[in-house]
């Protein structure tokens, strides 16, 4: 476990130095790649098996996750108020999750730092962003690309940059290769930070065994 994570850090931390598959995307994030990767998520492989089973998400794409947004580190809190492994936001996610579960109100703070509650809650975000709000994208690494931008930055700033009319958004998106959207997300979306997000969560995913 030792060797994947220093190899993983030494990834992220190669910068322009090193050779990506998305040369492009590198070149335009190469502060971001000098950031520490943190903690693993292996820790956590317990519950993000459970999770992924019941909610029929990819565990390495959970774990991907949160190597990325809290290094493993289940106490942390952004400045925005999104807490634990997964840094979630109480008042939108965490609402959404518990409306679409038929529950009122949203988690609470004792929730969202639990470890296994709140891997529950962030994988049944996942889910609702693949099977509602994205549903229709054909192509399965296409919708790992866009599930990643959607949990950062919203679906609706993503399929925006589209069209204004979701279907119709929907069959662009399928009309391209997944290179293709991962370029246009790189050119086109709005929020400075979803491209490199997308970068970063990419290069962990590919690192993670199946």
């Amino acid at each position: 476990m030792k060797i994947r994570s220093l190899v993983l850090s030494a990834l992220l931390l190669a910068g322009c130095a090193s050779e990506s598959p998305k040369p492009t995307v590198l070149e335009k994030t190469a502060a971001f790649n000098r950031e520490p990767m943190g903690k693993s998520s292996h820790a956590w492989s317990l519950f993000t098996e459970s999770a992924s089973s019941h909610y029929g998400v990819d565990a390495r794409l959970i774990n991907a996750i949160i190597n990325v947004e809290s290094g493993g580190n289940p106490m942390v809190v952004s400045r925005s108020n999104a807490i634990g492994l997964m840094q979630i936001k109480a008042s939108t996610a965490g609402r959404e999750v518990y409306r679409t579960q038929g529950l009122r109100g949203q988690p609470s703070v004792a929730d969202l730092r639990d470890p296994a509650k709140n891997i529950d809650i962030g994988t049944a975000y996942l889910r609702i962003l693949q099977q509602q709000v994205l549903a229709g994208i054909r192509d399965p690494e296409t919708l790992r690309y866009a599930t990643i931008v959607s949990y950062a930055n919203g679906a609706g700033a993503l399929l925006r940059t589209f069209s204004r009319d979701r279907d119709r958004a929907i069959a662009m998106i399928n009309a391209m290769s997944p290179d293709e959207f991962y370029q246009h997300v790189q050119k086109k979306h709005p929020a400075s930070q979803a491209p490199r997000y997308l970068w970063k969560v990419n290069t962990v995913y590919s690192t993670l065994s199946s």
